[in-house]
């Protein structure tokens, strides 16, 4: 009989500005993988986080921190099996919160997939996405192939809560199926 593994799944709130779309858009997210028995979910708001601009005075790659938050983010981070970020488009590229949190950290991310919930206006998002690709492969993270993308996000969100289709809301089904089968995949090499 197979043992049967939980991954431990962290959902990152990439914006922090005041009455963003992505908070109730990440509920959405945990709220469907909490669902799912393949996951423990580690619910991470950048703005909650709070990290400060990089003030590490050693490189990431040495992994000689110095700093309480950068220890406790390590620390979460290293624990994590898979990750969904949750992220706006700003000005057809990426999230400097959600970069900052990356940079932080760099042996923590390797060989772990990811996923993107991005949302925006008419592109969705998706040149955020693009843009952060090589960031992610910088520091090891592989990219999932599954991606949910929420065009004209100001007309979705009533009432505080995030209203999805049926489609996105199948394709979110597949980047978690996807997240779990990959973060069983890359464990051995990581």
């Amino acid at each position: 009989m197979l043992d049967y593994f939980v991954n431990k799944l962290m959902i990152v709130v990439g914006s922090v500005r005041p009455g963003r779309a992505g908070l109730p858009v990440a509920e959405w997210v945990r709220e469907h993988a909490t669902a799912s028995s393949d996951f423990e979910i580690d619910f991470v708001d950048l703005a909650e986080l709070a990290l400060p601009f990089m003030d590490e005075p050693n490189h990431p790659a040495k992994r000689q921190y110095t700093k309480p938050h950068t220890l406790a983010w390590s620390e979460r981070v290293d624990a994590a099996d898979a990750f969904i970020f949750v992220t706006p488009e700003y000005n057809h590229s990426y999230a400097p919160a959600l970069a900052n949190a990356i940079d932080f950290l760099s042996q923590e991310w390797w060989r772990k997939p990811v996923g993107f919930v991005s949302y925006g206006g008419v592109s969705a998002g998706s040149r955020g996405v693009s843009s952060i690709e090589p960031v992610l492969t910088t520091v090891g993270l592989v990219k999932a192939g599954a991606n949910v993308e929420i065009p004209f996000i100001g007309t979705r969100v009533v009432d505080g809560a995030f209203e999805p289709n049926e489609k996105e809301s199948a394709i979110l089904g597949k980047l978690l199926a996807e997240l779990s089968t990959l973060a069983g995949a890359l464990t051995p090499l990581r």
